[in-house]
């Protein structure tokens, strides 16, 4: 839920400020997606890859029969980044669409950045996730419950940590039993505010070298 309503919100907020030139139609967020690294927690509803790659591939075929020529996919859980990577290949192939894949802030498990206090680890429910929904929904945060779950004992790991050059697979709970990595006990609204901001104006610059995009041949 929360990741989902920050992609929305951020998708709303860059649809607002596209300029007039850009024929820019915003699509409904997808509740659903591929979560099943916190399969282990009760209550956790996701879908196979197989059937995530289905639906997308419905969704590209649909379009193709419009006018769109691209499409972009807005994910903001990094579960489903690999599979949208393989989801984009696959309906540039299938459906001529030109695709593109981008995220409100790159997870930091893929490179992106994340606060120094979380040692480039503040995966999920860290201190960026939960600043931002102090100011989107905050009567959705108890930050009295708010604890630091940060593994340490990766950041001295060269290539296999998140971000690194070594990948590896893993479940929320390989690092703690509440499945949550990162540092929201110093989350504000005022942080998530400004993070917020900077993502909107972003997708903007985003989008319009999007348009633009040619193959070049």
């Amino acid at each position: 839920m929360t990741e989902g309503l920050i992609a929305d919100e951020i998708a709303a907020a860059t649809v607002e400020r596209i300029p007039d030139e850009l024929d820019v139609w915003l699509l409904p967020t997808m509740a659903y997606s591929k979560s099943n690294e916190h399969a282990w927690s009760a209550g956790t509803v996701w879908l196979g890859p197989e059937t995530l790659l289905r639906v997308i591939d419905d969704i590209g075929r649909s379009l193709a029969t419009t006018a769109a020529e691209r499409l972009v996919f807005l994910n903001g859980h990094g579960g489903n980044s690999s599979l949208r990577n393989v989801a984009c290949r696959e309906l540039r192939l299938h459906h001529g669409l030109r695709t593109f894949l981008t995220h409100p802030g790159v997870p930091p498990d893929q490179g992106g950045a994340s606060p120094a206090s979380e040692l480039g680890m503040g995966i999920h429910g860290g201190l960026i996730e939960t600043s931002v929904m102090l100011q989107l929904r905050p009567d959705h945060v108890h930050l009295d419950r708010a604890s630091r779950n940060v593994p340490e004992r990766l950041a001295d790991n060269e290539l296999v940590r998140f971000g690194g050059e070594v990948s590896f697979g893993w479940l929320s709970d390989d690092f703690g039993p509440d499945g949550h990595i990162g540092d929201p006990t110093c989350a504000s609204a005022e942080l998530g505010a400004e993070w917020f901001e900077a993502a909107v104006e972003r997708m903007v610059t985003k989008l319009t070298e999007v348009a633009a995009f040619d193959f070049g041949r």
